[in-house]
This record gives C-alpha cells, sequence and structure tokens, in this order.
C-alpha cells in the first residue's frame, strides 16, 4: 500500500508526502488544492479518509466493491467517479486497472487497485500547466481521465492492427485452422473493451451539467474528452463490425470448402459405383445369363468398367467437380 500526497497553492506545486491527516485543515483554505491517492487502500484507510474528506459513508462502502461499471454519484459536496485504465499486456490481454475517484472543488482523492494505473505523466501535466491548476479537483479530473482516455486510443489501435490481421488470415490461400478460434478472442476482448468505456460517456454529460464544478473555463475540455469518448466508441464499433463480416467470411469459405469436398467425393463414388455394379450383376451366379460362359466376357467387362469410369471422371472433370 503506498499514500501519495500533493498540495497546491496558487497553481504551484508547495509540498508533497505530508501527513494526510491534515486534510481536513488544508481543505479548509481557499487558496489550497489537496490531491491524495492510496493504492489498494485498506478498510482502516478508507474510514480515515472518509472522516478527513467527509465522504458519505455510502460512497466509502462504495468503493469496497470492484468490477464497477463507469459511472458518477453527485453528492452535495464532491463527485464519486469510477473508471477504468486500459491497456494491452502480454499476448494482446485486456488490462484492465480499477480506479475510484472523489473530486471536490478543493480536492481530488484517487483509489487505485492492481494493477495499478500510472500516474506520473497525469502529475507531470498537473505541474506543467499551473493556471488550470488552481481550478481544482475538476482540473485534476480532467487530467486524470484525458490520461485514461488517451490509452484508450492505443489499444484501440492495435485492436485495428489485430483485426487487419485475422482479414488477411481469413482470406489467405491457405485455410487456417485456429482462424475462428483467434476472431472470438479477440471479438470477447473489444465487447469487454466496449463495455468498460461505453458509461464513461455518459459520466462526462452529466460533469458537464454541472456547472459550478465544470467552469466555463474547464468545458471546452471536458468536451473535447467527451468527443474523444465518442470517437473512440465508434472505432470499436467498426472494429466489432469487421470481426463479424470476417468470421461470416470465414464461416462462408469453411461451407464453400465442404461443399468442394462434397463434390469430389460424390463424383469418385459416382464412378466407383459403374464397376461396382457390373461386377454385381454378373456376380449373381444365374446359369442363363448372357456373356456369362463368353470366352472375352471378363475382358469385356473391365473394358467397359474402364469405359464408363473414364468417360463419367471426364464429365465431373469439366464440370470442375474433381
Amino acid at each position: 500500500m503506498a499514500i501519495t500526497c500533493r498540495l497546491y497553492k496558487g497553481g504551484i506545486l508547495k509540498e508533497e508526502a505530508f501527513d494526510p491527516g491534515r486534510v481536513h485543515e488544508l481543505i479548509e483554505d481557499e487558496g489550497s488544492r489537496v490531491w491524495l491517492d492510496l493504492e489498494d487502500p485498506t478498510d482502516d484507510e478508507l474510514e480515515m479518509i472518509g472522516k478527513e474528506f467527509g465522504l458519505h459513508p455510502l460512497s466509502i462502502e462504495d468503493t469496497k466493491n470492484r468490477g464497477q461499471r463507469p459511472k458518477v454519484e453527485i453528492f452535495p459536496n464532491y463527485f464519486f467517479i469510477v473508471a477504468h485504465g486500459l491497456r494491452l499486456g502480454e499476448d494482446d490481454d485486456l488490462v484492465d486497472s480499477e480506479i475510484h475517484v472523489f473530486a471536490g472543488h478543493r480536492y481530488m482523492l484517487t483509489l487505485r487497485y492492481a494493477p495499478a494505473f500510472d500516474l506520473s505523466e497525469v502529475k507531470r501535466r498537473w505541474d506543467r500547466q499551473p493556471q488550470h491548476t488552481a481550478e481544482g479537483g475538476a482540473f485534476f479530473l480532467y487530467v486524470f481521465l484525458d490520461e485514461i482516455v488517451d490509452d484508450y486510443f492505443t489499444v484501440v489501435e492495435r485492436f485495428e492492427d489485430l483485426s487487419e490481421e485475422i482479414e488477411d488470415r481469413v482470406f489467405a490461400e491457405t485455410p487456417d485452422p485456429q482462424i475462428q478460434e483467434a476472431i472470438f478472442r479477440l471479438k470477447r476482448k473489444v465487447v469487454t473493451f466496449r463495455r468498460l468505456v461505453m458509461p464513461l460517456r455518459e459520466v462526462l454529460d452529466l460533469m458537464q451539467e454541472q456547472p459550478r464544478f465544470v467552469t466555463q473555463t474547464l468545458g471546452p475540455y471536458y468536451r473535447d474528452l467527451a468527443d474523444h469518448v465518442i470517437r473512440t466508441l465508434e472505432f470499436v464499433d467498426g472494429i466489432r463490425d469487421l470481426l463479424t463480416t470476417a468470421l461470416e467470411a470465414e464461416l462462408s469459405q469453411v461451407s464453400n470448402r465442404m461443399n468442394e469436398i462434397m463434390k469430389k467425393l460424390t463424383s469418385w463414388a459416382a464412378i466407383i459405383l459403374i464397376p461396382t455394379l457390373i461386377a454385381g450383376i454378373y456376380g449373381m451366379n444365374f446359369n442363363n445369363m448372357p456373356e456369362l460362359r463368353w470366352h472375352y466376357g471378363y475382358y469385356y467387362a473391365l473394358g467397359l468398367m474402364l469405359l464408363l469410369g473414364a468417360l463419367l471422371y471426364r464429365a465431373f472433370k469439366r464440370r470442375d467437380w474433381l
């Protein structure tokens, strides 16, 4: 477990690594902007921050539940937001970093759960823009969510590359026996990604309806962020449609290959039927059968079998069945 503390005044970083027990005093100062981050917090730590920030017991209880969809809950003095940082790990597996955020005018509190989302770039951006840092929690939250959404684009770009590779494999000359499994695996990742991103659009819409928090200065930034989420979802929908089309094409090709095999099997079965029919007729052992005791009957029967078989082979070959 790790706690990170930062105090800003006038948009400038004034103090780090202070005692979290001072938070309730610091946020009383109109010019103070406080950020507190906890990684995998314990129940005791959650109780402590609840008292320091004056958080509602229900929202503290909510932070103990994992696997929540992105959402925003509006309380009188703060907002409780759930978001998901997403990236691709080994073997392009989707890695989900769930984050809970409490954002007020003078502070932002982040709770990160393993695998923890990296905040290094977020902190650098806060320090580079002191003119906006003075806006407080709303600006902290914007930068935080913007970094999360930027990672979404990275994931989507990789999904696009993988979907193009799958498309090439589907239409390759040599059939790939693993292609259907690859399509289903990628499609499941895409659906999971969309499920974790889609509600964030509603979250940003609700945030923009709070003019006391998202001020006129920050409004364009939140609108731009919402537009990025919409673009991400549009790209994901396009990838999902492409995978659906690829799967349909693969199933169609499998069906076509099966039809080709059935045509060949049927053709060979018809060719083999001719000698089987002739041999069956002359194997019935009746006494009064034409040509049964003919000196050339055996050679005649073999020749007839070969001739009819050759004629059928030629007919099927001309129709491209063989």
